[in-house]
């Protein structure tokens, strides 16, 4: 695992699967392409007790992104047959929105998008209203 991800990366993964925190709507922490494809993998939680399982949004690249979970193992086992390329990590990507803003913004576009002008139209507002 460690060769796809930075200790930083894990460790925000691993809090954010943390029992405490499970039902959170977190921003994504790490997005994952293969090269040369429109495969595209934005995780935002690894199950602690399963570091094998990682949850976010999914694109194999044929319009259908879809919330979901991941084996790590399978992603690191990934390979372009034609140039032999692998699942990289794209360390310049930071998630800034919820993930169900990036999921509703794939659902519309059929294709993960993440840029901000995009998907900030799908951040859900939070109610103003006073609870009795």
């Amino acid at each position: 695992m460690e060769e796809l991800f930075t200790k930083e990366q894990i460790d925000q993964l691993k809090s954010n699967g943390s029992p405490e925190h499970y039902d959170q709507d977190h921003a994504p922490v790490v997005m994952l392409t293969l090269p040369f494809t429109n495969c595209v993998w934005l995780l935002s939680e690894i199950n602690p007790e399963q570091p094998d399982i990682a949850f976010g949004l999914c694109d194999l690249g044929m319009g259908y992104p879809e919330l979901g979970y991941v084996s790590i193992y399978e992603l690191l086992g990934l390979e372009d047959p034609v140039l032999g390329m692998r699942v990289c990590n794209n360390t310049l990507f930071k998630g800034e929105y919820p993930m169900s803003a990036y999921a509703n913004a794939a659902r519309a576009a059929e294709q993960i998008v993440w840029d901000k002008a995009i998907v900030g139209k799908y951040v859900q507002k939070k109610s103003n209203i006073l609870k009795p």
